[in-house]
């Protein structure tokens, strides 16, 4: 790490440990640990005892400099955990501080992990690092997304200072799967570029990590594009990775869970059901 990019710990630091166990034919939250501002709440069942949603709340609303989170997850053998947030993650500016955020899952053989959160809104000026690393077993299944909203676009805000780094990571048995990392500058060259974000505010990624992809699943995937922007869908081996670059991120959103709607009946093995608190 470059010494210019160290977490300073004047601000919120923060953990939470979840673990999910297959019961019978029930996936429960077996355990939990927390420190700091970061909690989960109550566990719900909108799709039937097998499948366990659970809701990461962030009780200050927003990441400030110097802020350091950590969620970690555990899907043990049998195991079905969905994860989402309950609304747009929100990155303030910061006066010099780096604010971070990792998170690092483990899916056991025979478990599924699916992380789908609100979008992530990068506020001018802000210094943030997003990590992800997700370590598969076996025939474990993961599917997760990151929207990204550089600048408060509502109100016209674009990303002009700052940096914004992203790091993720899949393996699966010890072997990368999926290795990607980015440097966002606000204001940099990048932003306007054709061979980066050609002047589009939000951007986000699917990942699709799966031992078997069919074919005509990826060609499926293929058909639907968003409402607006442009969308677009490759395949390495086991890994789905789809795109969403263009102005909305209510649009990313709509478009990807259109893409889940295709992917997780014939990967999972469930229809999509829509999590209850993206409706509120």
């Amino acid at each position: 790490m470059h010494p210019g990019e160290a977490v300073h710990l004047q601000g919120w630091r923060a953990e939470l440990d979840l673990a999910f166990e297959r019961r019978a034919a029930r996936t429960v939250l077996a355990a939990r640990r927390h420190a700091g501002p970061l909690v989960v709440q109550k566990p719900f069942y909108p799709e039937g005892e097998a499948v366990c949603h659970a809701i990461v709340l962030h009780p200050p609303a927003g990441i400030a400099g110097g802020d350091d989170l950590e969620l970690s997850a555990r899907s043990a053998g049998g195991a079905h955990a969905l994860l989402t947030t309950p609304g747009a993650g929100k990155w303030y500016r910061s006066a010099g501080s780096w604010a971070r955020q990792r998170l690092d899952f483990d899916v056991a053989e025979g478990a599924c992990l699916e992380w789908l959160p609100q979008e992530t809104i990068i506020y001018d000026g802000a210094l943030a690092r997003l990590e992800t690393e997700v370590r598969l077993a076996g025939d474990a299944c993961y599917l997760g997304w990151e929207i990204l909203c550089l600048g408060r676009t509502g109100s016209g805000e674009a990303f002009q200072r700052g940096t914004c780094r992203l790091r993720t990571t899949v393996l699966r048995d010890g072997k990368a799967q999926w290795l990607e990392r980015g440097i966002i500058d606000g204001g940099g060259e990048l932003l306007d570029a054709r061979v980066g974000l050609g002047g589009q505010p939000v951007c986000g990624t699917l990942i699709v990590a799966a031992p078997v992809l069919a074919a005509e699943l990826i060609a499926a995937c293929r058909v639907p594009q968003p409402s607006v922007g442009a969308g677009a869908v490759t395949c390495l081996p086991g890994t789905l990775v789809a795109r969403y670059l263009g102005p909305s991120s209510e649009a990313a959103r709509r478009y990807f869970a259109r893409l889940w709607g295709i992917i997780r009946p014939e990967v999972l093995g469930r229809t999509a059901t829509v999590p209850r608190i993206w409706a509120t």
